[in-house]
């Protein structure tokens, strides 16, 4: 897919698996279980979905995945494989060292556990290259979390990139022409959505605002979420300009479907057009 100056292209290198409860929330499970079917343990099966964008000049990562380096019991409670499918970094052919930019949505390890890695004895940055960024007000959050959420912060993730000097902190929402920002504050404190868009096309990497193609649906929030009632009114926001504006979600946990546009009806707004892969156009 094409959008401005970039050919967009699905990473997906690890699926994993989180309780499904905490991924429905207040939703019965008799509603969700047959779209995310669970294991004997409760848990339904993820996707580190990313994104990455290339141009003439740049190689842009969306988000770092959960990356390797994890121990016997991590993998264990969260049922870590590595992605049978095609588009991993390793079937693409893409070189660590060629991406010049990693925009991260948060700093959460499912997303950022990729940003390091752990070489003769230290983390270092798994992209040499990179500038990475982040919102500043988040990264604070992510240093001084609080007693609920400290579980999801893992420092060695993205505190190496503080250190070698990689890691900037943003304030702003405008990356560059077809790439902007869009702030929410209801899963975690400046989570930014990455919106890459051009005079015909919109796409909104949704982060962890809509983690799943089932969780479109307004009521449809993670227990996870700090503030659940912001989560809710961010939600009616975006997916309404979703609907009005035809743009195409990107899903970075759905481990069946890659994106979906939008439309809304009598009960809410819903998934319209589905897609295992991103459409050409």
């Amino acid at each position: 897919m094409k959008i401005g100056k970039y050919e967009l292209q699905i990473i997906e290198n690890y699926t994993f698996s989180l309780d499904g409860g905490a991924m429905f929330g207040i939703i019965p499970k008799l509603l969700w279980q047959n779209n995310n079917p669970p294991d004997e343990l409760n848990r339904i099966k993820l996707i580190d979905r990313n994104i990455l964008l290339t141009s003439d000049s740049k190689k842009i990562l969306i988000d770092t995945g959960l990356g390797k380096f994890w121990d016997d019991k991590f993998n264990r409670i969260y049922d870590v494989n590595c992605n049978e499918k095609n588009n991993t970094f390793e079937k693409l052919n893409v070189n660590p060292e060629e991406i010049t930019d990693v925009i991260l949505t948060h700093l959460h390890f499912d997303h950022t556990g990729g940003s390091t890695k752990f070489e003769n004895g230290k983390w270092i940055p798994t992209f040499p290259n990179a500038k990475y960024y982040v919102q500043q007000k988040h990264f604070e959050w992510a240093n001084n979390p609080s007693e609920r959420d400290k579980g999801s912060f893992i420092k060695e993730r993205f505190l190496p990139l503080v250190q070698e000097g990689v890691l900037k902190q943003l304030n702003e929402i405008e990356f560059d022409d077809e790439i902007s920002f869009i702030i929410v504050n209801g899963h975690t404190f400046s989570q930014q959505l990455i919106k890459i868009s051009d005079e015909k096309n919109t796409v909104l990497f949704c982060g962890d605002l809509i983690p799943l193609v089932t969780q479109i649906p307004i009521p449809y929030i993670m227990s996870y979420d700090l503030q659940p009632l912001v989560t809710v009114q961010e939600k009616k926001n975006i997916l309404q300009k979703a609907v009005d504006e035809n743009w195409l979600l990107v899903f970075e946990h759905d481990p069946f479907f890659t994106a979906a546009t939008v439309m809304k009806n009598e009960k809410g707004f819903t998934a319209n057009q589905k897609f295992t892969e991103l459409p050409n156009e």
